[in-house]
């Protein structure tokens, strides 16, 4: 009779412990988000204009850069009348690209970020020729042309400029609602199977180069295993505004703890502690 209640008691202690540390540790699923979808069938333009902000925010990752000083990575754009900004940078003697009016302006400086670099704002040692900013067309980021647009729509728009780009052929909402069905965002992604797929699920290669040691938005992580620890990385992730890297803002998301599942986050701190 000893060994059985001392077997319980040890079972329910355990069962105790486990249950300690994973309330300690971020939510593991949660509910998912309320899914907002969009009839792009039957889209009007302020619908493209409220999916053009709702991309800026969150998919398109421009809120992690484009903040007010002193913790901005790039120019506060939100804060700018983007269409007389615009003017000003296609009649500056630096300008390389070749657009002519305010919405292939803010195009090209999606895919092609380099062709303009505002002065103070350039890569490390560039002499502001290369910017630091990741085309969003491409991976991690990702967006599609009508997304794009979208954004373009909402820079246009939210100082009261006229709205130049046209809203998606019923073709192009057809095939974009078929890619995804809650465009502008909202729906929870499939949790990653894998470290690198969590990479690309939170777009940290838009701010952290992998490979190497150049500084992009935030430090390389090539070799991040040889100055951190598991804990040290972890808390990183979980807390970013606890240790500020020096020289860098403290412009990373404090916010991946609530996203992120614990078998995502320990996936990630294992992988980058590996990175010596």
């Amino acid at each position: 009779m000893n060994v059985f209640f001392k077997t319980m008691g040890f079972s329910i202690g355990l069962a105790l412990i486990f249950t300690l540390v994973t309330q300690l540790l971020p939510q593991v699923e949660g509910e998912a988000p309320v899914e907002t979808k969009v009839d792009l069938s039957s889209l009007t333009m302020d619908d493209f204009v409220t999916m053009g902000e709702d991309l800026f925010m969150n998919k398109g990752t421009c809120t992690l850069c484009h903040k007010p000083p002193p913790i901005g990575r790039a120019p506060d754009i939100q804060s700018m009348d983007m269409v007389s900004t615009v003017a000003e940078r296609l009649a500056d003697e630096r300008y390389q690209g070749e657009s002519k009016d305010a919405a292939g302006y803010i195009l090209e400086s999606m895919i092609d970020p380099s062709k303009f670099v505002v002065a103070g704002w350039g890569k490390k040692g560039s002499n502001d020729t290369v910017s630091p900013m990741p085309a969003v067309d491409k991976a991690p980021i990702q967006l599609s042309v009508m997304e794009m647009d979208a954004i373009i729509a909402y820079l246009q728009a939210k100082d009261g400029n006229e709205v130049t780009v046209s809203l998606p052929s019923p073709e192009a909402a057809a095939e974009a609602a078929a890619a995804a069905p809650a465009a502008g965002g909202g729906v929870a992604l499939a949790s990653a199977a894998t470290a690198e797929e969590a990479l690309g699920k939170y777009a940290c290669s838009a701010c952290h180069a992998m490979d190497s040691e150049d500084p992009l938005v935030g430090p390389g992580l090539a070799t991040v295993g040889r100055r951190l620890s598991e804990t040290e990385i972890r808390q990183s992730i979980v807390d970013p505004a606890a240790v500020i890297a020096e020289g860098f803002p403290p412009a990373m998301p404090a916010d991946f703890a609530e996203k992120m599942t614990v078998k995502e986050l320990e996936m990630l701190v294992q992988h980058l502690a590996e990175k010596k």
